[in-house]
């Protein structure tokens, strides 16, 4: 609950007048004191009466929670980290019904996230905050003080105490001077947009979020963090401070602040302590309300380029990496965007980068700089197409060529030709499994032929969370789910010993209780066998190359799941929302 909410509570009721108030705000002013401790100082009210005034505003049941036993069962529905962030403590659940202690029941944000967190239903009663802060500390543990600004790290803050600042505190204008976060952060003066930016920019990267959403509605203004591949509603900064958080991040994206009829897209470098620098991918895109802002984090400390820590399995690995050692043809990385083909072809771009080869790439954009390879970025705007880059890397003396993406038959058929003329030639496509990438590129106009004499091998793949080994727990699944799942007798055997052992994440502080912590490729790797290339040549359908390629040995991308599933690496969610049956 914010200030003028609190003070025109205490004016509607006649317990504060007008006058009273100003003078309280001219000594807030003064003495640097909130508004609301000054209230409470000076026994204008005391924690009961606001408890009782909540309790009545709102229509909720008041509750003493020192007379409250809470089991145990209960207090593990949320971590410590959101009951501190909220105010709340759980205290009953009746069937799907979650019933939780709030000091401000109008935090409806609370509620929802609460909501979303614990698929549960919420109810809510109101109690003090001392008596909730005490709760916390009783059945959480101590509350440690946050740690100083400065290490580049760990550095602790409250975003709900700086926008209640920041509803009575005017942005001035003016020449913001560029500054490492850490410094931002310590400058006790700094303007309040600097600070939250900064530190909304700090949070995203100690959570692990790999993309930053700043997003304008009608009546409101949030950010969401993507962690692990899953956005979370992470703030509601007040619907005045819009545009000038969006002009704090087009400073730092170095754009054009008053253009804001058109698309545009930046870079923001952030240094952090020890040395370690962080890349944003800046996009701000015009819409009916105002501006939306996307970053892309870009980590390279986080960059997994070792190929057997990715997802593969032993004989997958063996297969894909048997095919980029060859010295000519094509390898294809399918799967839709953000699934990590990138990734997994820097991870093969560096297994192959030596001294006494030549790699160039064609990336829209660059993500991550590669020592000794060639990066360009495609700018079509001034005719640098992918098509325009391959025709000018084939004049370079190449060995290895990655191109982003195919996009078209142009790209498609320079690609084909390149591969059949001596280069190893890296690409991607957006297709659903491995199987309908030849199909796409037979349907953009490449002769059957020529695919089957360029392309190597195929990997097509999906991200799926992973269950977090810090709070995961066994739970009983029952036969009739793994048949849907396609979980057979033979796979349950030689993975799990016939014994299925299912496993979800409880939710904990190290997870942010989402049950979940950090991401794993599942893939299908498609071999371009005798068998397949004369399937290709005689015109047969996807699903008719697919049953081949499983025949000869190949692993489906709903196999590679359930092994992962049976490992207990993740969740059956996850398994059915990255994966489609065979």
């Amino acid at each position: 609950m914010n200030n003028r909410q609190l003070t025109g509570m205490l004016v509607k009721r006649g317990i504060l007048s007008l006058p009273e108030l100003k003078n309280l705000e001219e000594k807030s002013l003064e003495s640097g004191q909130g508004l609301k401790d000054l209230l409470f100082k000076e026994a204008r009210i005391d924690e009961s009466q606001l408890v009782d005034m909540l309790s009545e505003q709102y229509n909720v049941p008041k509750i003493k929670l020192t007379d409250l036993d809470i089991e145990e069962e209960v207090i593990s529905i949320l971590n410590k980290q959101t009951c501190l962030r909220y105010k709340v403590v759980p205290i009953s659940r009746i069937g799907n019904t979650l019933t939780v202690a709030m000091s401000d029941p109008s935090n409806m944000n609370a509620q929802d996230d609460i909501k979303f967190l614990t698929d549960y239903n919420v109810e809510v009663v109101v109690a003090s905050e001392t008596e909730i802060i005490e709760t916390i500390e009783k059945y959480y543990g101590a509350i440690e003080t946050p740690q100083a600004a400065g290490s580049g790290e760990e550095i602790g803050f409250n975003l709900d105490e700086l926008l209640s600042e920041m509803e009575e505190i005017q942005v001035e204008g003016g020449e913001m001077r560029e500054m490492t976060i850490e410094e931002s952060i310590r400058e006790a003066g700094d303007a309040p947009v600097v600070k939250l930016v900064n530190m909304v920019v700090l949070d995203a990267i100690k959570k692990k979020a790999s993309d930053i959403h700043v997003e304008p509605y009608e009546k409101s203004f949030r950010m969401r963090f993507r962690i692990d591949g899953v956005l979370y509603d992470v703030l509601h900064p007040p619907k005045h401070m819009q545009d000038a958080i969006v002009a704090r991040f087009k400073v730092l994206a170095n754009l054009d602040i008053a253009e804001k009829r058109v698309p545009q897209d930046g870079r923001i470098k952030i240094r952090m302590g020890r040395g370690r620098e962080m890349d944003f991918r800046v996009s701000v895109l015009p819409c009916i309300f105002g501006e939306k802002v996307v970053l892309r984090l870009l980590d390279k400390s986080n960059l997994q380029l070792d190929m057997t820590k990715l997802g593969f399995f032993e004989e997958q690995l063996e297969g894909f990496k048997n095919a980029i050692h060859r010295p000519y043809g094509m390898i294809l990385v399918t799967g839709p965007t953000g699934s990590g083909k990138t990734t997994t072809l820097y991870s093969a771009l560096s297994e192959l980068n030596k001294t006494d080869v030549n790699i160039s790439t064609a990336e829209d954009p660059v993500e991550f700089n590669l020592e000794g390879i060639n990066q360009v970025p495609i700018r079509e705007q001034v005719g640098l197409t992918f098509a325009a880059a391959l025709r000018s890397f084939l004049r370079q003396d190449p060995d290895i060529i990655m191109v982003g993406e195919i996009r078209d038959f142009e790209t498609a058929e320079i690609a084909v030709k390149a591969a059949l003329t001596g280069h190893l030639v890296m690409s991607t496509l957006h297709t659903n499994d491995a199987p309908s990438t030849i199909t796409r590129l037979l349907n953009m106009g490449i002769e059957s032929f020529l695919v089957t004499s360029s392309l190597n091998v195929i990997a097509a793949q999906r991200l799926g969370r992973k269950v977090c080994q810090a709070c995961k727990e066994e739970f009983p699944i029952e036969k009739h789910v793994l048949k849907e799942l396609q979980i057979s007798d033979r796979m349950l055997a030689e993975i799990a010993g016939g014994v299925p052992r299912i496993y979800k994440g409880r939710g904990c502080d190290a997870c942010s209780g989402s049950g979940y912590k950090g991401r794993i490729a599942f893939y299908e790797v498609l071999l371009m066998s005798e068998a397949i290339k004369e399937a290709v040549l005689n015109g047969s359908s996807s699903s008719e190359l697919k049953q081949i390629a499983i025949q000869e040995g190949m692993k489906s991308m709903r196999m590679s799941a359930n092994i992962h599933l049976l490992s207990g690496t993740t969740s059956i969610d996850e398994v059915l929302r990255n994966t489609a049956p065979d």
